[in-house]
């Protein structure tokens, strides 16, 4: 069994702060509006959920993660801790926005059915995740690091990064009717490196090896990855791509 993606807050303020930032054209595309009732899936430390209760919205994040959804308190944001792949609402939401946490969840049929029934008639699910290509050297590499050493990567790889067609069928076959849906390549300059990027986000694949082989498996990927991804003054760049998209239920419930 997969061991579980665990989360340090502090760490990931410092290692992943451009997460919350880069989704604020996604926050444009939501454009909540005052008086409505958001749910803020996989809210993290709630930074875009307050930005939605500031903008007169009577918001809820949810995320799986307790150290999160403490930080999130923090700001003042009404956050429980819930799993995006079983939501426990019904009808009481009119949007659903989710940033840079969907390509996390395994079942994204479960998490689309659960947002679908969180959502009023009319609702609308906004959002972005990893798309087809995220992080495509990344990837590569952790594969050939724990391939050398006798562990499947995919069998511990956390993550689902879609293409808009095969997204686009799962919102739809959950009734969702898409307005858009797009790859978007996103480089991103990385605050604390790639070191730092690994430490927040790879830990899965480094866990499954014995621990006192996983430094020098970090090492090994650094140095798989500086060729393509660091530039000549030692910066790095994640190459990102991101699957944004818009969908709405119908008006109307579906006659059942």
């Amino acid at each position: 069994m997969m061991s579980e993606q665990s989360w340090n807050v502090r760490g990931y303020q410092a290692n992943a702060g451009f997460v919350p930032a880069l989704g604020r054209p996604v926050l444009a595309l939501l454009a909540p509006r005052p008086g409505e009732r958001i749910l803020d899936l996989g809210c993290g430390d709630g930074a875009l959920t307050r930005e939605i209760v500031e903008a007169g919205c009577d918001a809820v994040g949810v995320d799986r993660s307790q150290a999160m959804v403490a930080a999130a308190r923090g700001r003042g944001v009404d956050a429980r801790a819930m799993d995006a792949a079983a939501l426990a609402f019904e009808a009481e939401f009119d949007a659903v926005f989710s940033n840079a946490v969907l390509h996390w969840v395994a079942d994204a049929d479960a998490a689309i059915a659960g947002v679908a029934r969180a959502l009023k008639p009319g609702g609308r699910f906004v959002g972005e995740l990893g798309g087809h290509g995220n992080m495509a050297a990344v990837v590569t590499a952790l594969a050939a690091v724990l391939e050398k050493r006798g562990v499947d990567a995919a069998a511990v790889n956390p993550w689902f990064y879609p293409t808009p067609g095969d997204y686009r069928g799962r919102l739809e076959a959950a009734g969702f009717s898409v307005d858009s849906i797009d790859l978007i390549p996103r480089p991103t300059p990385l605050p604390t490196g790639m070191k730092g990027w690994l430490e927040t986000f790879a830990g899965l694949f480094y866990a499954a090896l014995p621990e006192s082989e996983r430094e020098a498996a970090r090492d090994e990927t650094l140095d798989l990855l500086r060729h393509g991804l660091r530039d000549g003054e030692g910066d790095w760049t994640a190459d990102y791509v991101r699957l944004r998209f818009a969908a709405r239920l119908p008006d109307r419930p579906s006659p059942r």
